[in-house]
């Protein structure tokens, strides 16, 4: 579920998503947006993921530091 295998594909992984997610993440968005603008850089070739799957990906995101959230807004923490 977290890394891609044998039945889970690369796309479809969290971490995969998580990167995904990440690169739409150069200034702070809503949940609504980043959710958008995800859906929107996936490439054609990718298997299409639920909205669950996309906040199952945030989850992992802030559980691993790699995101948070302020004021109703999601940003990427700097790397440090």
């Amino acid at each position: 579920m977290i890394l891609p295998g044998k039945h889970l594909r690369a796309d479809r992984a969290l971490l995969g998503v998580g990167g995904e997610v990440l690169a739409q993440l150069h200034e702070p968005k809503t949940v609504s947006e980043l959710w958008a603008r995800t859906r929107q850089s996936r490439t054609p070739n990718s298997s299409p993921i639920s909205f669950d799957w996309f906040i199952l990906s945030l989850s992992f995101l802030f559980a691993i530091a790699a995101i948070d959230i302020s004021d109703g807004l999601i940003f990427a923490k700097a790397k440090q």
